[in-house]
């Protein structure tokens, strides 16, 4: 730990510090770990200093981490540090493992779509709860969408802004690559639509491993956007107030579009790409909607399930409390078993089938042969087998199994399968603030 490290951190006398993680225009981020409980937090250290413990707590950044906790998907804010002789301001946070862009970064083949489809669903969640909440993020990028054991969160609301304020708001908001057309376009006449437009530039790059539109300057990301999108109608044009930055004389392009460059992406995928990337903010999808997209379909159907076996083990729970019979461990001795072996067994006697009064309905008709004679006149070690004939109802039960390691792992695809799927890596810094 350097001397700086020691001066800087005076009144953090709690924490031991680890190492440096990050560091960006603002702020610099360090690993450390309470000497209270152990654990390791992530310390965003503010290069600006404040006056006072007041001032600190009025921050927008902590006034938006303090409204929107707790949420799965926002970064949880544990611990404000003010050190009042330096003026030092260190927010302590959850750790998390790394964020978007160390995930993707120098990968040779894309990421599941199942897990690309699971991480835009947390973070349109993210952003649903913001914008719900009255605030927008205004700048939404790789570098702060933090990942830990799959889990999404977004990070980093030193830029966020009030969905009530009235525009003009600052113009060179958000990292460029991830800038909205109205951003570019007009004198700071956007709102919270533009998060969404960052989030589909976001979903692009994970899904190709590259950036969509990587400007080198303001003009370049416009151009960027055109090439691949096409020039806007001159009526939308008309819709942004004139910049005076830039002029509206546009060449016409038609755009080669998104599909051309992800080949491999799925059709609902695409969908909501292209509805997340509407030049138009009016017609931009919003958060809200953006989670009810066909594309998120399954994540849906899980999460309704997950619930209601929520619902019902606390149900049995209650019941359990109070004396009512079924207790928590039958249920889950009933899921441990497996619907088909639990069927098999209950259905080779019908009177134990009726009595238990299990998956009513859903049992495959069995022929069921058994002796005349009285069970008590047997005794137990020559008990009559019973013949079971299932005439092909049931399919024959196999002791291997289908993840058996003897069977021969799916090849690996070869990289030239996926040559057409990936843009040649930009030589060049990433987008500038």
């Amino acid at each position: 730990m350097s001397m700086q490290h020691r001066r800087m951190h005076r009144g953090m006398d709690d924490y031991k510090i680890i190492k440096k993680i990050g560091e960006g225009t603002f702020s610099e981020v360090l690993k450390t770990q309470s000497l209270k409980d152990g654990k390791y937090y992530a310390c965003k250290t503010m290069k600006q200093s404040v006056d006072s413990l007041e001032q600190a707590n009025n921050l927008r950044e902590v006034q938006a981490m303090k409204r929107l906790s707790p949420h799965p998907n926002i970064i949880k804010l544990h611990e404000i540090v003010f050190d009042e002789e330096t003026g030092t301001l260190s927010l302590i946070c959850e750790l998390m493992e790394m964020n978007i862009y160390e995930l993707i970064r120098g990968r040779q083949y894309p990421l599941p779509e199942t897990k690309i489809k699971h991480y835009m669903y947390q973070l349109c969640k993210s952003l649903d709860h913001m914008h719900s909440n009255g605030i927008f993020h205004r700048d939404v990028k790789p570098e702060n969408i933090l990942i830990r054991q799959d889990v999404l969160k977004l990070a980093d609301f030193g830029s966020c802004r009030s969905v009530y304020s009235k525009p003009p708001h600052t113009e060179y908001i958000s990292t460029r690559w991830y800038r909205a057309p109205e951003c570019l376009l007009t004198d700071g006449y956007y709102s919270h639509k533009m998060d969404m437009w960052s989030v589909g530039c976001v979903f692009f790059e994970i899904i190709s491993l590259n950036p969509l539109f990587p400007g080198s300057n303001e003009l370049d990301q416009v151009s960027k956007i055109h090439n691949i999108l096409g020039t806007p109608d001159p009526h939308l044009l008309h819709k942004f107030k004139q910049s005076r930055a830039m002029r509206f004389d546009f060449p016409p392009r038609k755009g080669c579009g998104i599909s051309q460059l992800i080949p491999h992406c799925s059709a609902p995928s695409l969908s909501l790409l292209y509805k997340m990337l509407e030049y138009d903010p009016e017609e931009r999808i919003e958060a809200k909607a953006a989670l009810q997209h066909a594309c998120f379909r399954e994540l849906r159907l899980m999460e309704r399930r997950a619930s209601t076996l929520r619902r019902t083990i606390a149900t049995v729970e209650g019941a359990q409390t109070t004396g009512t019979p079924n207790s928590v461990d039958h249920l889950w001795r009933i899921a441990r078993q497996g619907r088909r072996q639990h069927h098999v067994k209950h259905a080779a006697d019908p009177l134990i089938r009726r009595n238990a009064g299990l998956y009513p309905g859903e049992l495959p008709k069995l022929n069921v042969v058994i002796p005349a004679p009285k069970i008590s006149s047997y005794p137990l070690t020559s008990l009559p087998a019973l013949t079971i004939s299932h005439h092909g109802s049931l399919p024959t039960i196999s002791s291997k199994k289908c993840h058996s390691r003897l069977a021969k792992p799916r090849d690996e695809p070869h990289r030239q399968a996926f040559k057409g799927y990936h843009i040649p890596p930009l030589q060049r810094k990433r987008g500038g603030y």
